[in-house]
Parts: C-alpha cells; structure tokens; sequence
C-alpha cells in the first residue's frame, strides 16, 4: 500500500492544524491523480476523477481511522469514475487475454537463451522504455488493467484488489499473472521491434511449437515470483527451469517486468490547479469534521 495513505490518515488526525489538512488533501489527490492516470491514460480524465473522488470524499473522511480502509474505498471510487470515463484508450482491446496466446513460441525462447540481457540489472529502464511499459498498461482490456495498476503498481494485497474490484481473490491472480504476460510481451516486441522489422520482410515463417514441457509452467510463474506456489509445484517448476535456459530467461524478463511497474514514477497533477482544488474543499471538510461531532454527541 503507499505510504502516502499512512501519512493522510496521521494528518487528518489533526483536524485543528489547517496545514496538516490541506498535506492530506494533497497526499490524498496525488494517490488518486498517479492512479487514475495509469489507469484512464488521459490526464483530463485523471484531473476529473480526481476533482470527483475528493468531492466524493469530504463527508466520509472523517470517518476512516485506517489506511487500509481509506485505500479500498478511494480506490473503488476512482475505479468506478475511470471505468465510466468518456475518453477510452485508443490501445485497449475488447478480447478477454488468452493464456495461450500470451505464451512465447519456441522462437522467442531460443533468442532469449541467445542473449546476454536477461536478468533484471541488465534491463534498466531507460526514458524511452517507461513509455512503452506505459503503453503497455494502456493497452491492457480494462479488467486486467485495474487488477494489475492496483496490485502491482500501486502495491494493494490480493485480497484488497478483491475487496476494490468485487472479484474473488483467485481471478485476481489469474487476471494479474495474464496482465503481466501481457505487459513483458508488449515491452518485448518494442525492444526488439528492429528485428521483427528486418524478419517481417522475409518469407513468413510457420512458427514452430512451442515445447510441451515449457507450456506447462507458464500458468504459474506469478505465483511463483510471489512464493504463492505449493512446496510441490515450486519444486517441479524450479527442477525445470534448472534444466531449461529459454525458461530461466523468460522468468528473468518476466520478473523485471513486474519491478519495472512497480518501480514507475508517479504522475502527479498541476500543482496550481491542485492547491486551487484543495483550498474550495478545506471549508467543506471542516464543515463535515462538525457535522460528525455533533451526530456523536
């Protein structure tokens, strides 16, 4: 969970202090701008979810004593408000990511055994990289999208995503591990574009399988990378990938992949148009601090 809501939650505590609030309210619009664009990918979408979710917030903030608590329901509300959002990204299919699909073939495997750039110290992210793992994220189908920014990016548990997004927590997983396949894939072919270029005006090649006992693995690297794997299926997945290099060499990109979300700058939001926001709601929330006092007396 970011810590900024640990922060917000301490702030507002001290509801005397009118810098302490106004900290809040902008630890508290920067958590839901940063999330709404990751997930929206239009700043003027984030601006009015933003504005909206504060809006939303004033008579209910008050109320939360817990991080947690305040986390789930500021990010059910911007989820909801994203969802319905007038701009839709240009990127984003409509078809539901098939686990088969999101496989490499043996090709991809054999070229991944071949290079030297396969472990995450080799794969820094550069300014140009980050733009495509955003792309990426964009081109998700909204519901793995969600699931990935909320667990993956913005660091929830798998039961707080399932709490946000109404979801068992074992779809969450399966949703997460296809958005992350998906994301490496399309991070991937962007840094290998040159030789896809080069191949593409050859002779189209039939592709070859891809190995059976590699296809078996696939459906549980997430687990495995978050040690949720049985003791069983974690040794059967480790004496595989101990004998199988192209394997090894996936999970390393795959893996890299997964901390280079984590590890994305924040967007944050005009900083004049913010303390603007902020400044109208200080009033409204004051107003909601002496509302609740009286209905506890």
């Amino acid at each position: 969970m970011r810590p900024d809501l640990e922060d917000a939650i301490r702030l507002l505590e001290r509801s005397d202090d009118p810098q302490a609030l106004d900290q809040a309210l902008a630890l508290l619009q920067n958590t839901v701008f940063s999330f709404s664009m990751k997930v929206c990918g239009q700043r003027q979408d984030a601006e009015d979810t933003m504005q909206e979710v504060l809006v939303k917030s004033l008579a209910h903030l008050p109320k939360f004593s817990s991080p947690k608590a305040l986390a789930v329901w500021l990010y059910k509300v911007a989820k909801n408000h994203c969802l319905m959002s007038r701009r839709r990204s240009k990127f984003a299919p409509a078809q539901e990511l098939s686990l088969e699909q999101l496989m490499p073939d043996r090709t991809e495997l054999e070229r991944l055994a071949g290079s030297a750039e396969v472990n995450p110290e080799t794969m820094a992210m550069r300014t140009e990289e980050a733009r495509w793992l955003r792309q990426a994220v964009h081109k998700l189908p909204p519901p793995y999208r969600i699931v990935l920014v909320l667990r993956d990016m913005e660091g929830l548990t798998d039961q707080e995503v399932a709490e946000i997004t109404g979801l068992r927590t074992g779809t969450v997983r399966v949703r997460l591990h296809r958005a992350r396949l998906f994301v490496r894939n399309e991070v991937a072919k962007q840094q290998t574009r040159g030789i896809h270029a080069i191949a593409s005006r050859g002779e189209k090649k039939i592709e070859p399988p891809r190995p059976a006992s590699c296809k078996a693995m696939f459906a549980q690297l997430s687990d495995y990378l978050d040690e949720q794997l049985d003791d069983s299926l974690c040794d059967e997945l480790e004496k595989h990938l101990g004998d199988c290099s192209p394997c090894q060499a996936f999970l390393a990109t795959l893996q890299a992949t997964i901390e280079k979300c984590r590890d994305l700058p924040p967007d944050h939001p005009d900083k004049k148009e913010a303390a603007e926001l902020r400044h109208k709601l200080l009033a409204e929330y004051k107003s909601a601090l002496r509302a609740r006092a009286a209905q506890m007396r």
